[in-house]
């Protein structure tokens, strides 16, 4: 079993760990809000698509919407999570210029989703290995989301757009269970992947349509493992909540700063207040933003336009025959059918576009030279250009084709990798880029002996000295490579080679 990694940070009075916990909200994919008819259509103009409901207008009742119901019942079956047949809306209270009722229509005590439990990998860093943790989920509740504010569209004037408020949000409640940067960034990677599978939010970070909050505190070594033994927050020290994280490296950079600030003040006779606070990506720093509040603070109180929220059984056993095939099955299928080891496998099924993109590359192929492709190369050149994988400029029949070329010997692996540089360069399909660069490599036997026996005349002093060390074998071969203008067969290179050095 892989040791799970812990982030230290190095104080001057010794050592400190950090201890998150991390609330996603999720846009539930409905083209409807959560108690109006009105759309939630992205990119619309400022204030088209508000309802009388949304903008509280006198005698407005909320009606709520059956779809984002099922939708989060959906996404509670796929967290593995307790589905509460009766739940019920309340009223957080507060002010904010875009939140026209006072008000927030939330589910405080009584949540539809309860207790839950995922596995989330973590992917190799530094040299560490990878492995897998459990995560619990507190609870998945909805609420209707608040408008925008806008502050620098007009001098000393704020703007409000409506657009947004009232649009359907699930809430999703880790416990304190993620210690690392890198699990903070994995388990949302996770979550994401789980709701994009489900088809109940479509997690476009960049709309804001998967978003998270961090919740972040300090404690000494061992201060989590007496929480988890009692219960008592107060091992975990005060946290603060980074608001509205919407990308995977800014969630890491956040946290990294955070939790070196908090030592900082702390060690300097200060106090960690509870707070709200922002990141500021361009100074990789994070900014108070308001005191965080405590659920009292909110004055929580069953709404009174809405009655509780009850489903039985058959419902929700309808929904779960529905499910469509989840990460962590498609993982173990990718593992079962393709012999793939259980991390390349994470990685493929980490979202369903990825997946679908393998097993088109993969069919009829070797599975686990298909995997290699697209994990290592394609993956890690979209990686390093911060590109999605819709904007990728090598389809996977092309790629698949590439990967032909490979299992024929038309062209060698180092060849490939030549042909694939030029394949995302937009020179076209990998058949054509080897015939009108002459990539094919070279099989003749014959030709290659001619080669190898020029190299091993030229040079009987290594030829002698081959036989006491064999494995300077591989300077024999990198001269045939070489001479051949890399094109000739590594397999056959070798196997005249040890026939004619007599190894």
């Amino acid at each position: 079993m892989v040791k799970r990694a812990v982030y230290q940070v190095k104080g001057d009075t010794g050592d400190w760990e950090v201890v998150m916990g991390l609330e996603v909200h999720a846009q539930i994919a409905s083209k409807s809000k959560l108690f109006s008819g009105a759309s939630t259509q992205f990119g619309a103009e400022p204030n088209e698509n508000v309802s009388l409901v949304d903008a509280a207008m006198p005698g407005m009742l909320p009606v709520i919407n059956a779809f984002c119901v099922e939708q989060a019942v959906r996404t509670g079956l796929g967290l593995n999570a307790q589905i509460n047949k009766m739940s019920r809306f309340d009223r957080k209270n507060y002010f904010y210029p875009d939140l026209p009722q006072g008000y927030q229509i939330s589910q405080f005590e009584f949540p539809i989703v309860g207790e839950g439990v995922i596995e989330v990998d973590v992917e190799p860093s530094h040299g560490d290995a990878a492995y897998t943790f459990p995560v619990r989920i507190e609870r998945l509740h909805m609420e209707q989301d608040a408008g925008k504010s806008i502050h620098d569209l007009i001098d000393d004037a704020t703007c409000v757009d409506l657009n947004r408020c009232g649009v359907a949000l699930m809430e999703i409640v880790s416990k304190p269970d993620i210690r690392t940067p890198l699990e903070a960034a994995a388990y949302v990677k996770k979550l994401k992947s789980i709701v994009v599978a489900l088809g109940t939010c479509d997690g476009d970070m960049e709309k804001g349509n998967l978003r998270a909050d961090v919740n972040v505190s300090v404690c000494r070594p061992g201060g989590y493992a007496k929480f988890r033994e009692t219960g008592d927050f107060g091992h975990l020290g005060t946290r603060r909540e980074i608001k509205n994280m919407n990308s995977f490296r800014f969630i890491q950079a956040a946290i990294e700063y955070e939790a070196h600030e908090q030592v900082r003040v702390i060690e300097a006779g200060g106090k960690v207040n509870q707070e709200t606070i922002l990141f500021d990506a361009d100074r990789g720093e994070t900014r108070p933003m308001r005191s965080k509040e405590d659920a009292h603070d909110y004055r929580y109180f069953p709404d009174p336009d809405l009655l509780p929220l009850i489903i039985d059984d058959a419902y929700i056993a309808g929904i779960k025959a529905t499910l469509p095939e989840l990460p962590d099955q498609k993982r173990a299928r990718f593992e079962a059918d393709y012999g793939l080891s259980r991390y390349d496998a994470g990685v493929l099924t980490a979202d369903a576009e990825g997946a679908a993109f393998y097993e088109t590359v993969a069919k009829g192929r070797d599975a686990k030279l298909a995997a290699n492709w697209v994990t290592q190369e394609l993956f890690g050149y979209l990686n390093k250009s911060d590109l999605e994988l819709s904007g990728s400029p090598v389809s996977a029949v092309q790629l698949g084709g590439l990967i032909d070329l490979i299992s024929s010997d038309v062209i060698s692996g180092k060849i490939a990798k030549d042909v694939f540089v030029r394949m995302i360069a937009g020179e076209g399909d990998p058949g054509d880029i080897v015939e009108a660069h002459g990539l094919k490599q070279v099989t003749d036997t014959g030709a290659i002996a001619a080669v190898v026996d020029e190299i091993i005349a030229a040079n009987p002093d290594q030829a002698a000295a081959v036989k006491d060390k064999p494995k300077t074998i591989g300077w024999f071969v990198g001269q045939v490579m070489k001479a051949s203008g890399g094109k000739a067969n590594p397999q056959a290179v070798n196997k005249i080679l040890r026939e004619k050095l007599g190894l």
